[in-house]
């Protein structure tokens, strides 16, 4: 048994999770849920995310929920993969912001987008303050890019290229070149290609 367990629904957001260990390269478990059938909110499962959510990791005796945070505990934790940001970087911050800003800011932004609410909300109360802001500002952080750090490719470029990825497939994003050359970047990773092959199996499951 692996010290690293993913706790892992195919073609969620838990994918995201399954692409950074790839890229980690130590090895791992994955324990399947039938989200579809209810095994996530099942007192076993429970146990292990009270929120009844995927992705959920088991490391040794530590248990970490949420994509961003995960994926941020795993490039802390395996740091010679190369994927994080030292503490003593003067970049760390900026890497934090990007880490956080993808659940916090862009994938806030393209729910609401991909399922309106009611009536207008004012724009000092959503997170992501407004929807063409948080477009504008995400592509002016891939110019010139490649990666959002630089030429360097790390686990904010995992966070943020996934929901990027997700939303260019479901047409919720805006059509935009720096979307598109960023997300292309990331096709012929061996990391993500493995990903994306092991979650096509888990998916026949």
């Amino acid at each position: 048994m692996a010290d690293l367990t993913l706790y892992h629904s195919p073609l969620s957001r838990s994918s995201d999770v399954l692409w950074i260990l790839e890229e980690i390269g130590e090895p791992f478990d994955v324990h399947l849920l039938n989200t579809g059938k209810g095994a996530n909110r099942q007192p076993a499962y429970l146990a292990v995310n009270p929120m009844g959510k995927v992705p959920a990791l088991r490391h040794a005796d530590a248990i970490i929920t949420e994509t961003a945070a995960i994926c941020t505990y795993l490039a802390d934790a395996f740091p010679q993969a190369g994927l994080n940001i030292p503490l003593d970087d003067p970049h760390r911050g900026l890497y934090l912001k990007w880490m956080f800003f993808g659940p916090g800011v862009i994938e806030s932004a393209l729910i609401d987008r991909a399922f309106p609410r009611g009536g207008e909300v004012p724009r000092a109360t959503l997170s992501y303050g407004d929807f063409d802001t948080a477009m504008e500002v995400t592509a002016n952080a891939l110019t010139p890019g490649p990666y959002l750090m630089g030429d360097r490719f790390t686990a904010a470029d995992v966070v943020i290229g996934s929901n990027l990825r997700r939303m260019i497939m479901f047409k919720v994003i805006p059509e935009r070149k720096e979307f598109a050359d960023y997300v292309t970047r990331f096709a012929e990773r061996p990391a993500l290609k493995r990903a994306q092959a092991k979650d096509e199996e888990f998916a026949k499951v």
